[in-house]
């Protein structure tokens, strides 16, 4: 756990924790390149992708049940939900896994956004090191299985 004194970083994670709050920021991007584009197909992939790490990783909070960490120098209020995996890493890599496909040139910068944000979790006290590792791992999984299912479908569709 790291422990804080103020620094100007602390603003900085607790902005990247806030900002990764719900998915927002993805499906805003989403949202822009469907615009750019003039195709629903990143926006819908988007909202598909965050509404399904979501589900996947509520669902393995309440499984598992493990406690988050009680320091109480956290950043932020720490949330009364269980701690493995987090949601915040298992959307935040889902919608960056489907972006990457979508965009491949802007992959780096959708990674490392979604990477500042699981770190974020650590840094403002929230989420344990494994508790972001597995919620990018099921983020991952959860969009490969979305793009391929979407795949899949729209070779059915092309038939």
């Amino acid at each position: 756990m790291i422990h804080h004194r103020w620094h100007p970083l602390n603003d900085v994670f607790v902005w990247l924790s806030k900002l990764g709050t719900d998915g927002i920021v993805w499906l805003v991007i989403g949202l822009g390149l469907a615009l750019v584009w003039r195709r629903t197909l990143p926006f819908v992939l988007v909202v598909l992708a965050v509404a399904a790490a979501d589900g996947i990783a509520t669902l393995l909070k309440l499984a598992i049940g493990e406690n988050r960490p009680s320091d109480t120098s956290s950043l932020i209020a720490i949330p009364h939900s269980h701690s493995f995996p987090s949601g915040h890493a298992a959307v935040a890599f889902s919608a960056a896994t489907v972006l990457a496909m979508l965009a491949p040139r802007a992959a780096a910068a959708f990674f490392l956004l979604a990477l500042a944000i699981g770190y974020s979790r650590i840094y403002v006290g929230v989420h344990w090191p494994l508790d972001v590792a597995g919620g990018a791992l099921v983020g991952v999984a959860t969009a490969l299985l979305l793009l391929a299912v979407a795949r899949r479908r729209s070779v059915r569709l092309q038939r």
